[in-house]
Formats: C-alpha cells, structure tokens, sequence
C-alpha cells in the first residue's frame, strides 16, 4: 500500500493530480502545468520529510496512485497531508493509506498528536478525517493566501489515545 517516496520515480504518474487544476484548488498555488514542474514541486515539498513520505500503491513496485506525508511540526506533533490522482478516489484507498501512516506517526515516530489542516470547503478531505476518527477542533481564520485567494483552515486531530476506526 505504502512505499517511501520518490519524486523522480512517482512525480510522472502524480502529475494526474498536481496537474490537474480540481484537485488543486485548495493547495497554496494553482496546478503544475507540466510533468518536470510537478517533479520539481515534489522535490520541494519532499525536501526534510523523505523518510516520512510515500507513495500510495496497490502494488510494491506499481505505480503510484497518490502521496501521502506525515510533517513534523514541533516535538511529537505532526501533521498529515494526502493527494490522490482522480482516478483511484472513490475505492476507500485514501482511508486506507492514511490509516498505516497515522499508525506509523503513533507507532514509530511517538507522535502524540497528529492534525490535518483543511480548507473549510474542502468537504470530501473534512469527511475523511471524521471517518478516521479526528476531532475538529477549530477553525483558523484567513490562515492562507492561495491562489484562490484568502482561506480559512479547519484543523482536525487525533491523539494517540483515541480510538483508530480503521483497526
């Protein structure tokens, strides 16, 4: 389901996601308009963060269907992101992978809390994390400055005494 990422090798089959404008419209900039930008970005957003980011698969060495990312924010903390390509949404992937990701944060790394930081109008990523068992907690107001302009954040956490519906 899950192998360590790498740009070069997934950015090709990512560009489906970071290329296409729907799926970014809640990401800080707009879509990648190529194949070697997407790679590019990856590169960027992997940089510090490339023993906890993988690649969402069906198979070991198959391609990657989505990222995944787990983000130190400060000590035992961390936050959780997840993009799929438009083709694998709908099969309950998303869920999965983020279900051995936040085991991992728990498990390996000793997080006691992970959060995801959502646009509030992105409802299928707030249903997601509700399925998983977070908490909203609040809302930020006007946190962001997108390309689609100032955003507000809802945060949702887990701690690691909460209940993991996905067990």
């Amino acid at each position: 389901m899950l192998r360590l990422f790498d740009p070069d090798r997934d950015g090709p089959a990512l560009h489906a996601v970071f290329g296409d404008e729907e799926s970014c419209t809640y990401l800080t900039g707009p879509a990648t308009a190529s194949v070697d930008e997407t790679i590019s970005q990856l590169k960027k957003w992997n940089a510090g963060t490339e023993e906890t980011t993988w690649a969402i698969v069906e198979e070991p060495e198959g391609e990657a269907l989505g990222r995944a990312t787990l983000m130190p924010r400060e000590r035992n903390v961390w936050e959780v992101g997840i993009m799929l390509c438009p083709a694998a949404r709908g099969g309950g992937l998303a869920a999965r992978a983020l279900g051995e990701v936040i085991d991992h944060g728990f498990e390996t790394l000793g997080a006691r809390r992970i959060f995801a930081d959502i646009d509030d109008d992105n409802r299928p990523s707030i249903r997601l994390f509700e399925r998983l068992g977070f908490t909203r907690e609040g809302v930020l107001r006007a946190n962001w400055k997108t390309h689609i302009g100032v955003r507000d954040s809802v945060i949702m956490g887990l701690i690691d005494t909460d209940p993991r519906p996905w067990r």
